[in-house]
């Protein structure tokens, strides 16, 4: 029996969507972040040395990383579906996006996570405006068109065909949803980018993305 190790509002709920388009039997254990830090509890280790969530374990297998996690479940048990034949151009492009989710996509906004916090920190009077000053600037000169740089990409991309990779669905979309949501959410996806904003608005009528919703809890990114 596949077990997903889910923390609220992370990753791991795109790992829940996939095993719902994929028909599978699993089952979910929940973890639940630290209100005042937002770090994932230290039982997570006891799954996978690092602590950090997707983590799924297949009988004696723990598989961690969202990609490795994804190309596991659909090259196991996809017979055939969500992915191309591995001798295609497409699949070439699929590995690429599987890749490029986290290694590209997820940098900045992450970079803005933390320094929006940064912003909003309780401090020293003194340090405030020194602290904000900075993380403003950081922001402004690198943060923020390194965003708009990947959306502009992204926009191009998706553009082609309404989804990443070929004429229809695959995982590759999967596992793009996590950068993309995150941009709708705090890094200014829009209605500026009409197609990236369509294929968001296809990927959440779907019936297991609703499903994978009703399972794994609330989710912020949506908000």
């Amino acid at each position: 029996m596949i077990i997903v190790h889910h923390l609220n509002n992370s990753r791991s709920q795109r790992v829940l969507w996939l095993l719902e388009e994929l028909g599978l039997d699993y089952q979910i254990k929940f973890y639940e972040r630290d209100p005042s830090t937002m770090l994932a509890p230290a039982s997570l280790m006891e799954v996978h040395p690092l602590g950090k969530s997707p983590v799924i374990t297949d009988g004696e297998l723990t598989i961690a990383e969202s990609g490795a996690i994804v190309d596991y479940l659909v090259t196991h048990y996809g017979n055939g579906r969500f992915m191309p034949v591995r001798e295609s151009h497409d699949y070439l492009r699929y590995n690429y996006w599987l890749h490029y989710a986290e290694g590209s996509a997820m940098s900045p906004l992450l970079m803005k996570l933390v320094f929006d916090r940064i912003e909003r920190s309780p401090m020293p009077f003194f340090v405030k405006p020194i602290a904000r000053g900075i993380a403003q600037k950081v922001k402004a000169s690198f943060i923020s068109p390194q965003i708009s740089r990947h959306l502009d990409y992204l926009e191009t991309e998706i553009s082609k065909t309404g989804w990443f990779v070929g004429n229809e669905f695959s995982a590759a979309d999967i596992q793009m949803s996590f950068p993309l949501e995150a941009a709708a959410s705090r890094g200014g996806l829009n209605d500026s980018r009409p197609n990236l904003m369509a294929w968001l608005a296809k990927i959440h009528a779907r019936k297991a993305y609703s499903l994978a919703l009703e399972k794994g809890g609330k989710y912020d990114l949506l908000s």
